[in-house]
């Protein structure tokens, strides 16, 4: 097994600047192996251990430009009721480069999300009608011209940009049909039916993107407002793609998405630029292995989409099913591309986690195809009661629903549980699942380096007078 930099040579740069539009296409997908993170695993924040917890993989990043890989968890234990200091991790992984086969997973640095020298917390806002300080991460990609970051948020929605000591630089504005309201009233607290307008709770901004460019940012709710459908308590089938100009951060469309169905708490977790509005989409239900979901029927899928044909819905409501309205076209969409739940793990007794959350496209492998990375969410296998108070929550994994079986303990002690806890018994770990695929014209996200481009441009030089003395001779 081994890791290796990976570079963007001369003839690949040639070639990305002659692929035609169109051409970005995800072929011959595999799975090549996963590996379990113990649920315990503690990052290097150096706080008490508990809120060390990693919490996994609500999203990743792979940083071509500088071989790195980064992740984000969400908001902490406890849904928004503990104080947990929101971060970034940028961790290692050992990558067979003929394979694709991952291991040695290993946390480098734990980045803090901090404003004005004030850590970002995973805490629910409050006042209600004002973010404040409160960040419930869930998507992240760095912009290659500055190395900064962008993060997605839940409670805003908010996109915003990091620079790489986690110190808070800008706000991206939020298009005012996804900003929270009971009547007129901005209200982060409120659910439905209180809720009127804007992005339903804790189902924002899931997935971030960004364009190869690096001049776009693609933020994608997890299912459509308030007013996309949403009646009876019922969701409807579309959610919303927001385009963002990075130079100014304000938004410039908005695309629908058609899920594959609105039961089983389905939506997107995650979205991933491949070129020329061509996007990889994680969509999944709620089943599965996790601190209270149900086990069977766990359904999550890889998707590709093009927004090309695809029309502004910025100034309508979407339906909750069926066509939309005359003149206004959603994303084309294939038919599923990877089932990420057909490869379950031994660590898992075989079943299939529930929030399959994160993914990226990783280094170009010796054969040409590229290695895909999959990472969940565990919740930081915490639980809680009515009262707001929260429990690890222990499983038996080899036990036919783990769920039923499973021991609650008192957060961060093994006394006072609901049972006896023997070896058998774990907190959720978190997975991370590696694929390899093809990816036709893929155009990855990287800055040349100064001489790069220089040769670029010498080439592209020579290439058209090449074309100019044809022409003269024709």
């Amino acid at each position: 097994m081994h890791s290796r930099r990976w570079s963007l040579p001369l003839t690949v740069a040639l070639a990305a600047a002659f692929t035609p539009v169109g051409a970005q296409t995800l072929t011959s997908p595999s799975y090549v192996n996963g590996i379990a993170i113990e649920g315990s695993r503690e990052d290097l924040a150096g706080s008490a251990s508990l809120f060390n917890r990693l919490g996994f993989f609500s999203d990743l990043y792979y940083d071509r430009n500088r071989n790195e890989w980064w992740a984000v968890s969400d908001r902490g234990p406890g849904g928004g009721v503990i104080s947990y200091d929101t971060r970034m991790q940028r961790f290692t992984i050992d990558i067979d480069g003929n394979t694709g086969a991952i291991s040695n997973f290993k946390v480098q640095q734990t980045v803090l999300f901090k404003s004005q020298g004030v850590p970002l917390n995973g805490l629910a806002p409050s006042p209600t009608n004002t973010l404040g300080n409160s960040l419930d991460p869930e998507g992240i990609v760095v912009v290659p011209q500055t190395g900064n970051f962008l993060v997605s948020d839940e409670y805003g929605p908010s996109v915003l940009e990091f620079d790489r000591s986690g110190n808070l630089v800008r706000r991206f504005t939020v298009p005012a049909n996804l900003v929270p309201k009971v009547g007129a009233t901005t209200d982060y607290a409120s659910v439905p039916p209180t809720l009127t307008a804007g992005r339903e709770p804790n189902r924002g901004y899931e997935g971030l993107a960004i364009s190869p460019d690096g001049k776009f940012a693609y933020a994608m709710l997890q299912n459509g407002t308030v007013k996309d459908g949403l009646v009876g308590g019922n969701r409807g089938k579309y959610t919303r793609i927001v385009k963002y100009d990075i130079a100014t951060g304000e938004a410039v469309a908005q695309y629908a998405y058609e899920l594959e169905s609105s039961a089983q708490g389905r939506g997107i977790s995650a979205i991933v630029a491949l070129g020329n509005d061509k996007f990889l989409v994680l969509e999944r239900n709620n089943r599965g292995i996790g601190t209270g979901a149900t086990l069977a029927s766990a359904d999550k899928n890889i998707f590709q989409i093009d927004l090309t044909g695809a029309t502004d819905v910025t100034g309508i409501d979407l339906p909750p099913t069926g066509p939309l309205p005359l003149g206004f076209a959603a994303a084309a969409k294939s038919g599923k591309l990877i089932d990420l739940d057909a490869n379950a793990l031994a660590a898992l007794g075989n079943k299939v986690p529930e929030k399959m959350e994160g993914f990226a496209v990783g280094p170009m492998l010796a054969d040409g195809s590229f290695m895909l990375l999959m990472g969940t969410d565990n919740d930081y296998s915490v639980t809680q009661n009515g009262a707001g108070t929260q429990f690890d929550v222990y499983f038996k994994f080899s036990d036919s629903d783990p769920l039923a079986t499973s021991i609650q303990c008192p957060i961060g002690t093994v006394t006072g549980c609901t049972g006896t806890l023997t070896g058998d018994y774990a907190l959720v770990p978190g997975i991370l699942q590696s694929y390899k695929a093809n990816i036709n014209g893929y155009v990855p996200t990287v800055v040349p380096e100064p001489s790069t481009v220089v040769l670029m441009t010498i080439g592209l030089g020579l290439l058209g007078g090449v074309l100019v003395r044809r022409q003269r001779s024709a």
